[in-house]
């Protein structure tokens, strides 16, 4: 077996808990992802399951963002408001019965204004009535792995029964964020209007203004539920999910946020592993080439690593002397193991960058004749 051995400048960090580290966070029920990789960089009350308020529109967003992805409804669909969607209370940008708007005004009003209106119009467009659009939002978080969520409206109002977690809110931003990457230009917007410019609007989210590199996510707040948020902000080509519920006012709850953010971007750091030396072409048995050339795929080969450590992290790749044709392109055929000292933290699959045809009687025959002529 053929063995290279490469040191990287990094070392890999498996997901920290609440016990690791103590923030001076206030909100009872807080967490910190990282994006890519999903990891839990800190937590703290995370599955308690307690009331998102209007953090529930993010699920909402996910699954009009997914309707839009599919075909079923896109941003120029002109919608027509019912007389419910009109009537909803708390937060709103005051849709009237009978209003026609477009569906990209109603994102933008969700994700902006928080407008609960907004959210039924938009739940009536993708399912036709508001309970199918409900049982549809806890059925995707039952395939998102969210167990502490029960949703009951898709735009966060008091509801008994009406509950998730800080890590369900995490999992389901991130779906958001990580699949659906358009969203952006609407939660990353701090002031706008609707209504040719009739209606203002201005972010609920002060953090699109005020933090560096926010890029969202959804805030709410009602009198059972305190000050809640999931904040979204990216450095460096590293974005974090930093969730909080409970809060007990509306600036703590940004607070919270950023002290996690800050943490996270202080903390960490997301790298892409790169061989440091190119693949030899691997031998080809039987092949119409006597080699094949190897290569990484572009997915999968990222690392979150701790700043605070350098070295130590070991990569291992492991290829067989030779693979027999035929041989197609983006074939396994072998593996780069990175280590962390004996642990292993990560494996990325070694393939084939191009197709490599079975040898044929013809070209045999070929070969043999050029092979006796070349000895007369």
């Amino acid at each position: 077996m053929k063995r290279w051995m490469w040191i990287v400048l990094m070392v890999l960090l498996c997901p920290v808990t609440a016990q690791a580290v103590e923030l001076d966070i206030d909100a009872p029920s807080v967490l910190l992802m990282e994006k890519e990789t999903g990891a839990v960089l800190y937590a703290k009350g995370e599955t308690d399951r307690r009331e998102p308020a209007s953090v529930t529109k993010v699920m909402t967003l996910l699954l009009t963002m997914e309707a839009i992805e599919k075909g079923t409804i896109a941003y120029d669909d002109v919608v027509t408001v019912s007389a419910y969607a009109a009537s909803m209370g708390g937060s709103n940008v005051y849709l009237a019965e009978g209003e026609q708007i477009t569906v990209e005004e109603l994102i933008k009003a969700v994700c902006v204004a928080s407008g609960n209106d907004a959210a039924v119009a938009l739940a009536e467009h993708v399912s036709g009535v508001t309970e199918l659009f409900v049982a549809e939002m806890n059925n995707r978080a039952k395939e998102l792995g969210m167990k502490d969520t029960t949703f009951l409206n898709c735009h966060g109002l008091p509801a008994q029964g009406h509950l998730t977690s800080a890590r369900d809110i995490a999992v389901m931003s991130r779906q958001l964020i990580l699949n659906c990457p358009e969203l952006r230009r609407f939660t990353t917007i701090w002031m706008d209007s609707l209504r040719g410019g009739a209606f203002e609007l201005a972010n609920t989210n002060k953090l699109i203004r005020f933090y560096e590199g926010a890029t969202g996510l959804k805030t709410g707040s009602t009198s059972s539920a305190g000050y809640c948020i999931s904040a979204t902000a990216e450095r460096e080509g590293m974005e974090l999910i930093a969730v909080v519920l409970g809060g007990a006012t509306s600036q703590q709850r940004f607070e919270d946020a950023k002290t996690l953010l800050n943490y996270g971007f202080a903390t960490y750091a997301l790298h892409t592993v790169e061989a440091e030396e190119p693949f030899a072409p691997l031998p080809v048995k039987l092949g119409m080439q006597d080699t094949v050339a190897l290569t990484l795929p572009e997915q999968g080969r990222q690392v979150l690593v701790k700043k605070s450590q350098a070295a130590g992290l070991t990569q291992e790749a492991t290829l067989p002397e030779s693979v027999e044709a035929p041989v197609a392109a983006g074939q396994q055929v072998g593996t780069l193991t990175v280590r962390d000292g004996e642990i292993i933290v990560l494996e990325i699959p070694i393939r084939t960058a191009e197709a490599v045809e079975k040898l044929t009687w013809r070209e045999t025959y070929r070969r043999m004749l050029g092979m006796l002529c070349g000895k007369e």
